[in-house]
């Protein structure tokens, strides 16, 4: 299913089809002469309505169909200001703009448009124009509210998810650092203690061979010969022990993009990439939850692209996403953040658009 068809079928965008499918019924008791109009007006009211979700990527569109649509719900009241069904109009567009405008304008907005509502019912003589659109400016309300806490409860289960994502990739490095611990301990115990011993036995065993009582025994030559092979074999493992240590930045990133709903995270992590400093592995995860961040606020991206390489000792993070920078290449708070944690690491950072006009973000670590 294409993601225009998927924005379309949602819940509410059927019950606004449904909504605007009774206005369209209710228009045949306009004056025949008047029709033509009102249907045009209700079917570009209706494209208007769905405009954001089959073109969303153009960020002006949604600004412009809040300003037209109640324009549209006015003449078409203007054609028969009869108290009818035209003005549910002004209830869906009410609706719609109370879920991305701030109250304060949502509130001067609704006002500014029943006061004409008001002007247009009291032109065709009723005798109570105020009570009309008293009962109207209730369902607005009421939608407007209804709009309101929907859009609260999402922003609630947004903030919750990145809470959470940010919980299990801090547990995954976590979990790391407590397992690298626990490796270098073992691996200090191996060689403080049985290394030692073994040290002790292969000396002790050179003395015995020293002695012309023992000497030329074949059984001694082999415990000599097996201790050292001992000896040896428990060095290279602490060494391995040493050298294998390293936090699981791939399992923690993809762990921190997991609840979230978009973007995608394409993660691509170099055989080379060995990051042992919880300090550095932290200032990564956080540039990358700041990326996602960005990507899906800002630039209303579906995939954010991040690799990870090593290259003369330094750890190399590049991330691309596939949305779009919105006027110029500002630094905000979050950008901010972000370059002073990854300075804090011993790092640089460097921002800059791609060819496509996506952010591109470039970091710099010690690995």
């Amino acid at each position: 299913m294409s993601e225009r068809l998927r924005n379309l079928l949602q819940p509410l965008n059927l019950a606004g089809l449904f909504t605007l499918a009774a206005v369209g019924m209710g228009l045949r008791w306009m004056p025949a002469e008047r029709l033509p109009w009102g249907i045009a007006l209700l079917a570009l009211f209706t494209l208007l309505l769905f405009a954001n979700d089959l073109w969303p990527r153009r960020p002006w569109l949604r600004p412009a169909t809040l300003v037209v649509m109640p324009v549209i719900a006015l003449v078409l009241i203007a054609l028969d200001a009869r108290p009818g069904i035209s003005q549910v109009l002004l209830v869906v567009w009410v609706a719609v703009l109370a879920g991305h405008a701030p109250p304060r304008v949502t509130l001067l907005a609704v006002l500014a448009a029943d006061v004409m509502y008001y002007l247009l019912v009291r032109r065709t003589g009723i005798s109570a124009p105020l009570t009309v659109v008293m009962v109207n400016t209730g369902f607005q309300a009421f939608a407007a509210l209804c709009a309101w806490y929907a859009v609260s409860a999402e922003r609630a289960r947004d903030a919750l998810a990145h809470v959470n994502a940010d919980l299990l990739a801090t547990r995954a490095l976590l979990a790391d650092t407590v397992r690298d611990n626990e490796r270098l301990r073992v691996a200090r115990e191996l060689h403080d203690v049985a290394g030692h011993k073994l040290t002790a036995m292969t000396l002790n065993l050179r003395a015995l061979a020293a002695d012309p009582a023992y000497h030329g025994r074949q059984e001694l030559a082999l415990a000599q010969q097996l201790s050292s092979e001992l000896l040896s074999d428990i060095r290279g493992i602490v060494q391995a022990m040493r050298d294998e240590r390293g936090l699981d930045l791939a399992t923690a990133l993809r762990a921190l993009a997991a609840p979230l709903p978009r973007p995608a995270l394409r993660l691509t992590v170099a055989d080379d990439v060995h990051v042992t400093d919880p300090i550095v592995a932290e200032a990564v995860l956080r540039l990358v939850q700041e990326a996602l961040t960005n990507s899906a606020r800002h630039a209303d991206a579906d995939t954010v692209q991040v690799a990870l390489a090593c290259t003369g000792g330094r750890l190399l993070v590049r991330v691309d996403d596939d949305g779009r920078v919105r006027g110029s290449l500002r630094e905000g708070n979050g950008l901010a953040g972000m370059r002073e944690r990854i300075a804090a690491a011993g790092g640089s950072l460097s921002l800059s658009t791609s060819p496509r006009g996506s952010l591109r973000i470039e970091a710099d670590l010690p690995a």
